[in-house]
Parts: structure tokens; C-alpha cells; sequence
């Protein structure tokens, strides 16, 4: 038992031996003083046995007198145990340091992102965060308890009505809603309520002055409508008019609308770029060179590394590049007709005002030349039609 423990702990082999001088290789081997045992022949005339691991390297110079060869068919024993342990015992090793190195990557705060502030400066933000303990590269678990953070940094940014501060992963966001304070109205000067366009009245509502004017009574650009003076000739109290007038007012409009319309088109043609991306900075790995179309599309998408729930600061972005052209198809003249007015209309609207409605209108010219159409326009709309005008300017002059 002992003799067996022994042999375990130097380590044994077991090897398959063949040539025509087995019987002189054991006798030389044992006249040396190798051990060697489970010694055994097979069918194919191959002597097999065990050896310690010492004596199998003291079987070489035997192996060549006696014209032999060797081949080992197993091991055993503390050496070789020790050998698998060692490298398992590294596999291991590096495993847990890589889930350690991603633990850690996950652990620390990796970027700030500051919202909703508009007169609190994101750098002011940013330094009163630091002051609490929250910055970039700061470890999760050394943060204050969340609801103690938004507290904290609510009380040290005088302007700001509530502060919260979210985590997801390595990123926290920081959510600003700052105190509204209503903007002192300033004194209103005396004034006169006056015409902005030639128009007829529809709709007039004072709400303080004296209106001057009636519904359907045509004015003129600096019409007074609503008059700042109240009163007779000798005793008169100047106020600043206010109120609402509306009034329809002519545009005439000059239309070009074109026969053709560009379309873009898909050509096929596709070319791929790949960047990798980390702590926020991006490396181009494929694609190089200039982009060989003249006229194209460029998707792009972006993916982010996570482990759980914590997104790491790696990741990709694919940049998918699409060839098109530019094809022109003919639109009918009906068509190109409509386009031409609700173009005029949108504009109208856009500088009349939200509250101006178009009621009627009228072409007064049209023909088709040089592959477009042309129109000429006359545009009824209601609008509001009110200026201010100051009684002080008025009196100096």
C-alpha cells in the first residue's frame, strides 16, 4: 500500500513497447535498477508496463542499444495531476477576473446627462452634482441613497423647483424642472388700436378704448379703429386701446408650379461601414475610401454592450450607405395646379396669422410655358388686422 502511494506521488506511465529486443530492454532496465511492472504482453507482440516517471527518462539510452521504441499509453499520478490543476487552476483564475474586471466596468458611473434645464447652465449642474458625490468615474456603490441625491441637489440649485436623478446601468440622468417666475408686465403707454392692411371690418371687439369704426366699413392702412382717447375735446382721458379686429384683406399672388417632380430612387447599390465605439468615441474598422455614389442615403444604427441591466461604454454603429437617383415624372396640370395654390394658401396662413381663414379665391391669369404652369391670384382672407399705434408719438408729431 505503501509501495503504491509511493509510486502515485512520483508520478507512473504506462507504455507500450515494440522491436524484436523487449526481454533485453527489461533485463538491461532491471539490471539499471528501473522500475517496472504490470509488465504484460499483448496479441501483437508489444510488451506493456508500467514505470515510474524518473526511470521512464533513464529507458531512452536502453531504448536505443536494444533498437526499441516506445510509445506511452497513459499517465498518472501527483506530477500529472498537479499539471491539470494548474491549468484549470489559470482557466479559473481568468474567469473570475473577467467577470471581476466587468463587475467593476458595470460599477462605475461611466456619463452624466443633464435635462430640462434651460437657465441653469448644464457646467453649473455638473458642479454642484460633484459636490454631492456624483460625477463621471465615481463607483455606483458610493453614491448617496437616491431619494437623499435629488433632495440634496434640489436645495443647492437655487432655481430649480424639483431635481431627479435616474440610473440606468453606467448612465445617470439628471432631470431638471425649473421655477417659472411670471415676467413683470410693463406699463402700458397710451395708444391708438389702427388698421395693418386696407380691408373691410368684420368683426371689432374693445375691450378698452372707443372703436371708431363699424362691421363692413371699408379702412385703410392707418386707420384708426380703436381710439386711446376718451372723452370730448375738453375733458379726455388717453388709455392704452386694446381689442380685437378682423377684417377681409386681398393678397394677390404670383404661382409658378412646375410639370415635373423629383423622385429618389433606390438603385440597388449598397455599401457597408462598420465603426466600434468606446467611452464615447467611435473607430472606423471597414468601409474606407470615398463613397463612390453621387447621389445617396445613409442609414445609420447604433448598438450598445450591456450585461444585465448596466450598458457598458462599448459598442458598434453600422452605417448602411444606399445609391439612389433622382428621377423626374410628369405631373398633370390639374395637379400641378392644386400644388401651386395650397402652396400660396400654407404661405397666406403662415404669415396672416393661426386664427386667418381663406373665404374666397380668384384667378385672374393662367397659361402653361417652359414646362410649368403660371397663375396669377387673388386671395380673400379674414384675418386680424390690428397695429398699435402710441398716442406720445402721435402727439410730437
Amino acid at each position: 500500500m505503501n509501495a503504491s502511494w509511493l509510486q502515485w506521488v512520483r508520478g507512473i506511465v504506462t507504455i507500450r513497447v515494440r522491436g524484436e529486443g523487449l526481454e533485453l530492454l527489461v533485463n538491461r532496465a532491471l539490471a539499471k535498477g528501473l522500475q517496472l511492472w504490470s509488465i504484460s504482453r499483448t496479441s501483437g507482440g508489444e510488451l506493456v508496463c508500467q514505470v515510474a516517471v524518473g526511470d521512464f527518462f533513464k529507458l531512452r539510452p536502453l531504448l536505443k542499444e536494444t533498437g526499441c521504441r516506445v510509445h506511452v499509453a497513459g499517465r498518472k499520478g501527483m506530477p500529472f495531476w498537479l499539471r491539470r490543476v494548474e491549468k484549470r487552476l489559470f482557466f479559473g483564475a481568468g474567469l473570475v477576473l473577467f467577470f471581476v474586471g466587468m463587475y467593476l466596468l458595470s460599477s462605475l458611473i461611466w456619463s452624466i446627462d443633464v435635462k430640462g434645464n434651460e437657465k441653469l447652465s448644464e457646467e453649473h449642474i455638473l458642479k454642484v452634482a460633484k459636490q454631492q458625490g456624483l460625477y463621471p468615474f465615481q463607483w455606483s456603490f458610493r453614491l448617496p441613497d437616491t431619494s437623499d441625491l435629488q433632495r440634496d441637489l434640489t436645495r443647492s440649485l437655487p432655481g430649480a423647483a424639483w431635481v431627479g436623478v435616474e440610473k440606468r446601468g453606467t448612465k445617470i440622468t439628471i432631470q431638471i424642472v425649473e421655477t417659472t417666475k411670471p415676467a413683470p408686465s410693463p406699463p402700458v403707454d397710451p395708444r391708438h388700436i389702427i388698421a395693418a392692411a386696407d380691408a373691410v371690418i368684420t368683426d371689432i371687439q374693445a375691450e378698452t378704448g372707443r372703436p371708431v369704426v363699424n362691421r363692413n366699413q371699408k379702412v385703410k392702412r392707418g386707420d384708426i379703429l380703436i381710439s386711446g382717447i376718451l372723452g370730448d375735446e375738453n375733458h379726455n382721458m388717453l388709455v392704452p386701446a386694446h381689442g380685437k379686429v378682423r377684417g377681409l384683406v386681398w393678397h394677390e399672388y404670383d404661382i409658378a408650379s412646375p410639370l415635373t417632380r423629383k423622385v429618389q430612387v433606390y438603385t440597388g447599390e449598397v455599401m457597408t461601414r462598420w465603426y466600434g465605439v468606446a467611452f464615447g468615441r467611435a473607430l472606423k474598422v471597414s468601409g474606407y475610401g470615398k463613397i463612390p455614389y453621387q447621389y445617396f442615403e445613409t442609414i445609420r444604427h447604433e448598438e450598445q454592450a450591456a450585461y444585465r441591466t448596466w450598458s457598458l461604454p462599448l459598442g458598434r454603429i453600422k452605417e448602411t450607405i444606399r445609391e439612389v437617383r433622382l428621377d423626374k415624372i410628369p405631373v398633370p396640370a390639374a395637379e400641378a395646379k392644386t400644388i401651386g395654390l395650397n402652396q400660396a394658401r400654407a404661405d397666406i396662413l403662415s404669415k396672416a396669422g393661426a386664427d386667418a381663414v381663406v373665404r374666397a379665391e380668384n384667378i385672374l391669369h393662367e397659361k402653361t410655358e417652359n414646362g410649368k404652369v403660371y397663375m396669377k391670384v387673388l386671395f380673400e382672407v379674414e384675418q386680424s388686422i390690428a397695429a398699435e399705434q402710441p398716442l406720445v408719438q402721435m402727439q410730437g408729431e
